[in-house]
């Protein structure tokens, strides 16, 4: 197979063609994620047309916020052409729903902190219904309770 005028490429040329770092390049090769790819004699990695091409998928899969081990399952769906759409669909619906819980999650933090700061005067008197619900240590995401005595109209 004749190669392709350009191509291969050193690292950092491919890293830039893809939009990643050389960094995270040899980090997705690390990882697995990338075939072993060829040297020169003096042993600079050479990056092929399809490397790269993966590369610019994992980096596309990474903004999504997929995981290393959603990129793996979905690579290996992308290169084999005798697949199931549907298994692609349950591994981005499952980051769907994951991503769901973590900003459900978030706006609860939010909304407690919110509770918090309104109930703080922010004055020069040292209570703080702020600090005193940190140093209860409450886990939970939830309108504080440690001081609640401290909230007005209750």
């Amino acid at each position: 197979m004749t190669p392709t005028p350009g191509w291969p490429v050193p690292i950092g040329e491919a890293a830039r063609r893809a939009g990643v770092s050389a960094r995270m390049v040899r980090h997705y090769e690390s990882l697995g994620l990338l075939p072993p790819v060829g040297r020169t004699g003096s042993g600079y990695r050479q990056y092929t047309e399809a490397d790269v091409h993966a590369l610019r998928f994992i980096g596309r899969a990474r903004t999504l916020g997929f995981s290393m081990e959603e990129i793996r399952e979905l690579l290996a769906l992308w290169q084999d052409k005798g697949r199931a759409s549907a298994s692609v669909k349950r591994i981005a619906q499952g980051h769907i729903d994951d991503l769901a819980a973590r900003i459900a999650a978030m706006q609860a933090m939010q909304r407690t902190l919110q509770t918090l700061v309104s109930c703080c005067q922010g004055n020069d008197r040292p209570d703080c219904p702020i600090l005193d619900d940190l140093a209860a240590g409450q886990a939970e995401h939830h309108a504080p309770t440690a001081s609640r005595k401290t909230l007005p109209n209750q």
